[in-house]
Parts: C-alpha cells; structure tokens; sequence
C-alpha cells in the first residue's frame, strides 16, 4: 500500500511538473493583471498620481457621454453582427455541405482566407474600397445609379460604424463556416433519409433532426462571436481612430485611448471591469437559453 502511495505521490509531482510552466504564465500574464485591473479601478491612477477614490470612476464612466455613445456603439455592432454571422454561417454551411468535395474545399478556403489573413492587411484593402476618391465601393454604386456623389464611407457619422459592422461580418463567418460543416457531418444520415422517406419537407428535415444535433455548436459559435463582437478594437483603431466624433468608438477602444493616449489607467480598468461583467452576464444568459437542450 505505500508502494502504492508512493507511486500515485510520484505521478502526481511529475503531472505538476509539467503543468507549472502553464500555470506560472497564467498566474503572471493572467491572473495577476486581472487581479491589478479591478483594485487599480478604485484609484485615481495616472502617471504623477495614485489616489484611491472608491467608486468615483464607476459613477464619473456612468455620467461620461463619451462611455455611453462607446456602450451603445459596441451592443450596435454586438446586436447586428451576431445574428447574421450565426444565420449567414449556418445558410452557407447547410448548402456546401450537400456539394461534392472539391467545391466544400474551395468554399471553406474562400470564407475562411479573411481569418488567417492579418487584419492589418484587410484593413488595407477595406479602406481602398471605402476610399471616397478612388474606392470600388462608390464607382460601383455610382455606375449603378445607386448614388449620385462619392460617398465618406469612414468620415460620415450616418454610415462609419455600419461600415464596419460589414467589415467585421467578412472576418466572422469563416470559422462558424468551417464548425457547421463539420458538425452537419455529425448528423446521423440514417434518420435525414428516413424522414424524407416519410415525406418530411428540407425544413422539417432540418428543423426537426439536424438542428438539434447543430444546437452545441451554435452555442459555442454565439457565445465566441459575442465576445469577440465586445472586443472589436484593431478594426477601428487602424480605420477611423474612434471617429468621426466617436461614430465608431467602443468601449475597447476608448479604454485604449484613455489608458495609453491619456494615461488615466484608474478609470480605463473601471471601464475594463465593467466589460467583463457585461460580458460574463450575456454569456451566462445565452447558456441559459440556448443551453437547456444541449446533451453535454
């Protein structure tokens, strides 16, 4: 028995031996900073001064107008990015997937190239199209009659942030894309024939047994893009700077521009805390609601 003991204790440090390197970085890079975020949000923390000040940066980001058009800006492009990439992801998966090999291949590759492609990169490219002057965006338009006159697609409050709402879509669908393909090839096909046997409709084929089984990918699908919708930030640092008049500025990217524009590190991490908790709470209600059928 202490041989046995002796083993399991062996084992045991060996298996923490392994896991220390991770667990040291998570600590350092992770855990601490967390910790640092939410105590320095009580202090008036800048570069000459460090004061505490209770809630006073929680009740000064509640009354910054700048705060709130960043939060309504942010839920905009949360609300209207998610429910078009999940529609428009699992649209085009369910229609790759009846075609043969080779044509899955070429579309899975086309949809999912704006992903690995660096997003300084298609920053480039959208911002030639959007370009009022010499962008493909207004010469197509314009040959179309659509419009009558180059339109500021980035300098103009009434169309900045739709702009890259678009934008976002083109980076988000590749990899919903590739998880429906792959989790439609889970669908037990003996039950899709046997229900088209019996006269069931595409609909009711896909209403009644392939959505059930897409039910724990859509979740997790929903739950990374609205976080990922939350923490939009390369896209409008590198295209419109938060402008024009804060038209595209989020919460991620004001709390960039008050912690390493302005220094004022107390009040970026109040509106840093603050997002986590937003974040958190809408995760746990898309759980809640989307969760309740899913075999885990």
């Amino acid at each position: 028995m202490n041989r046995i003991n002796k083993i399991r204790m062996r084992e045991t440090i060996v298996s923490y031996c392994f896991l220390a390197p991770v667990l040291l970085f998570f600590f350092v890079f992770v855990l601490t900073p967390m910790v640092m975020g939410f105590v320095t949000s009580f202090f008036n923390y800048t570069m000459t001064d460090f004061t505490f000040v209770g809630l006073d940066n929680y009740v000064r980001m509640f009354t910054d107008p700048v705060f709130i058009k960043s939060l309504k800006n942010t839920l905009i492009i949360v609300v209207g990015s998610v429910p078009i990439t999940v529609i428009f992801s699992l649209f085009v998966a369910s229609q790759t997937y009846e075609k043969n090999v080779f044509t899955r291949s070429f579309f899975r590759c086309v949809f999912f190239l704006p992903v690995v492609t660096g997003s300084v990169a298609v920053t480039v490219v959208w911002k030639w199209i959007y370009d009022p002057l010499s962008g493909i965006l207004n010469y197509i338009l314009k040959g179309g009659h659509v419009i009558d006159q180059n339109i500021s697609w980035l300098g103009n409050e009434k169309y900045a942030l739709w702009a890259i709402i678009i934008i976002l879509l083109t980076t988000s669908v590749g990899q919903p894309i590739i998880l429906y393909i792959a989790a439609l090839g889970n669908v037990d096909k003996s039950l899709v024939e046997a229900a088209r046997v019996d006269g069931a409709t595409e609909f009711q084929v896909f209403w009644k047994i392939k959505w059930p089984s897409l039910l724990p990918t859509t979740l997790y699908i929903v739950v990374i893009t609205t976080i990922n919708s939350f923490q939009c930030f390369a896209l409008i640092q590198l295209l419109t700077s938060g402008g024009p008049n804060y038209a595209t500025s989020t919460i991620m990217y004001y709390l960039y521009e008050k912690a390493f524009k302005l220094s004022e590190y107390g009040y970026a991490n109040t509106m840093g805390v603050f997002l986590a908790v937003l974040i958190a709470c809408i995760s746990f209600a898309q759980f809640k609601i989307l969760g309740n059928d899913v075999e885990y």
